[in-house]
């Protein structure tokens, strides 16, 4: 085989990885975006049958719900992040490399992120993700505590769902500083 064919032959394996990968991105904003919806459903949902059935331990399904959709939403989004990271710094330059240009290739993965708005636009993101699936829970929390019976258990479950919470704060407010 020669040099030009390998070329050739390399940049199509380049570029079927950038559309497989891409594809992936897609679908996982997809899915972390839509994880907003399911939680302000479920959110409701578990508010509204703990208030119609006068059963205010029901509440304590709310942290759960929310740390484990938080946390899927967490991870979908570092991904997401990981993707574009990986076809600028990586993925991008390969091709380059194996096509002989200088020009930086995948403009569109860099150039996006380099607008004025965006600082504003991942603060606003951070602040939706931490009401969504912090402050909720924790009103939740306060609700069940300045209504509790005293039962140990159920009060042992919600210092450990606050626990959970805290955890996925941190760890929102460490992915959102990237």
């Amino acid at each position: 085989m020669t040099a030009s064919n390998r070329n050739r032959s390399t940049s199509a394996v380049l570029l079927a990885e950038y559309a497989q990968i891409k594809d992936e991105q897609r679908a996982r904003i997809g899915f972390r975006d839509n994880l907003l919806y399911v939680t302000l459903a479920a959110v409701t949902a578990v508010a509204a049958v703990a208030v119609q059935s006068d059963n205010l331990q029901l509440i304590l399904a709310l942290p759960v719900v929310c740390l484990v959709l938080g946390w899927t939403h967490l991870v979908n989004d570092e991904k997401i992040s990981a993707i574009g990271r990986y076809v600028r710094t990586d993925l991008a330059s390969r091709l380059a490399e194996t096509i002989g240009v200088e020009d930086p290739l995948f403009g569109w993965e860099a150039y996006h992120r380099s607008d004025a708005k965006r600082s504003s636009r991942k603060i606003t993101q951070t602040i939706i993700e931490l009401v969504t699936f912090l402050v909720t829970p924790f009103a939740a929390l306060i609700v069940f505590w300045c209504h509790s019976t005293g039962n140990t258990l159920l009060v042992s479950v919600s210092i450990l769902e606050t626990a959970g919470l805290v955890i996925l704060g941190v760890l929102f407010l460490q992915y959102a500083e990237r």
